[in-house]
């Protein structure tokens, strides 16, 4: 049955049951943690790449910069967005280097920095809040991009042009064009992801700021209807806009399953669950992928779902354990059904542009999937091999370990963080002196002389992790070189959780 078809006023109904009896308890309960799950000398400091991790979406804010802003050589920027179509889309996040507003893997971001606090947000302790900021900062945003019914505002700034030139952002005079989806020109993926991220934001504020929390989870199940109701791709209608940048490969049956699995988690509201087992396999709850990132959710929502089964005892969705064990089982090496590549270093290696938020994103799955079978007391099966809790954290260890600098260029992979690390990173901002050392404009074109050159950057973006290595551990540290050297908020939004969970694991929280 479609989601569709309940009444607003039963979601209503539901969402206020549980939110005064059921659950309304801090993000932070429950922790089956146990400190003897990793030898007690760490190689490396998780608690400062914590800190630098978070504080790395305060180099990427957009719109006018509060007073207690960290990274001090940003500046305001973007303080007419979406003036072009009436309506106030101030704030958010530029996604990567560049400084477009891309509302698909903004969302995705959200999503995943909620579910690194849902799940490790006890253990930050003086980090908590500073994560909790970084959410709001983009949930306030997706509140503006969602404030009129069946209409998402998920584009500003026109890539092709932003492209041709190299600015600071706060100096851009390129068009900030604004892109909507609608009932004409549906966006099912976007829409489903922006749901995800409000539900998931509502459990991290359900505490904290209760009303605030309510708003949220009220505006992601409209938002999910509208999702559900028009169903098409967004890239199909925008494909000059949002294509190749972040065209949805995928498609959008993985973004309604992940959707809905956050607002069952959200509300507890039956509809979604039988929405859940109504729709699952349409939507490839059983398909054997293995990449998780802002294109596709499969894997994500198998190990979500898998929680409600093994944690909250929902029995109606066993299946996704098997589910979530398959995807387990293709990246565990030496496994039978392993399909997985590693460089000769040992990182996990998909794909040759940003392959770092498939290492970020899986480790992050391995970790959280690792705390849901120790509350259960279960395992994974693979082929007669078991695979323990402590076997997916030891390998989502060693992807972070790789990343910090245990690597054959001994090169951490976060700026700012160890003795070495990227120099010449792929970003405008960074690149380009700061207005306090150089007020005067930096037009488009001349902008390009700052990034051919082969000077460092002369701003440091603390925490931003780049796109990494070759499939053989090479990194030429070139800024034109974005595929490798282009730093995004969605390979570092997983992390902040892997780090949050193993800087306690070493006593550093």
């Amino acid at each position: 049955m479609a989601l569709s078809l309940y009444s607003f006023a039963l979601l209503c109904f539901f969402f206020l049951f549980h939110f005064f009896t059921i659950n309304a308890y801090p993000v932070h309960h429950n922790y089956p943690f146990h400190r003897h799950h990793h030898p007690h000398f760490a190689s490396h400091n998780y608690r400062d790449a914590l800190t630098k991790s978070i504080l790395f979406f305060e180099g990427q804010r957009s719109g006018s910069l509060p007073s207690n802003q960290r990274i001090t050589w940003r500046r305001n920027s973007g303080l007419s967005d979406g003036a072009a179509m009436h309506v106030d889309l101030v704030g958010g996040y530029y996604d990567a280097g560049d400084n477009v507003k891309f509302g698909f893997p903004m969302a995705f971001t959200t999503t995943m920095l909620s579910w690194s606090v849902i799940e490790f947000g006890g253990l930050m302790k003086s980090e908590l809040p500073n994560a909790k900021e970084a959410i709001r900062w983009a949930t306030d945003y997706l509140l503006k991009a969602t404030a009129h019914p069946d209409t998402i505002y998920v584009q500003v700034g026109d890539a092709n042009k932003d492209h041709a030139c190299w600015e600071r952002p706060e100096d851009m005079d390129t068009p900030r064009s604004v892109f909507k989806v609608d009932k004409n020109s549906p966006g099912s993926d976007v829409a489903a992801e922006t749901a995800a991220a409000l539900a998931s934001a509502s459990l991290v504020f359900r505490r904290s700021d209760p009303t605030y929390s309510n708003l949220l989870v009220t505006r992601a199940i409209r938002v999910f209807e509208f999702a559900d109701k028009y169903r098409a791709a967004y890239s199909n209608g925008l494909r000059k806009v949002v294509c190749p940048f972040y065209c949805s490969f995928s498609g959008y049956e993985d973004e309604l399953l992940w959707g809905a699995a956050w607002l069952h988690k959200a509300t507890r509201n039956p509809a979604f669950l039988n929405y859940i087992q109504v729709n699952g396999q349409l939507l490839g709850a059983a398909e054997f992928d293995n990449f998780f990132g802002w294109d596709n959710k499969h894997v994500g929502a198998r190990i979500l779902l898998s929680k409600a089964f093994l944690v909250q005892n929902v029995q109606s969705l066993h299946d996704y354990k098997g589910h979530a064990d398959n995807f387990i089982c293709s990246i565990i090496p030496g496994a039978p059904f392993s399909s997985t590549k590693y460089t000769p270093g040992g990182l996990l290696f998909k794909m040759g542009d940003s392959n770092m938020q498939y290492v970020t994103s899986t480790s992050f799955l391995l970790l959280a999937y690792a705390k849901y079978l120790t509350t259960s007391h279960k395992f994974v099966d693979c082929g007669g091999i078991t695979v323990t809790p402590n076997r997916l954290r030891a390998l989502a260890k060693r992807q972070v370990d790789y990343l910090l600098g245990d690597n054959p260029l001994k090169m951490s992979y976060m700026v700012g963080y160890g003795r070495r690390y990227p120099q010449r990173i792929h970003h405008r901002g960074a690149s380009l002196p700061s207005i306090a050392s150089h007020p005067a404009k930096i037009q488009c074109s001349p902008g390009f002389s700052f990034m051919k050159s082969q000077s460092p950057n002369p701003n440091i973006l603390v925490g931003a992790v780049v796109g990494g290595p070759d499939q053989n551990d090479r990194f030429p540290d070139q800024r034109p070189d974005y595929e490798q050297s282009e730093p995004a908020t969605y390979i570092n939004a997983p992390l902040v959780g892997s780090l949050a969970y193993l800087a306690h694991s070493f006593g550093q929280l």
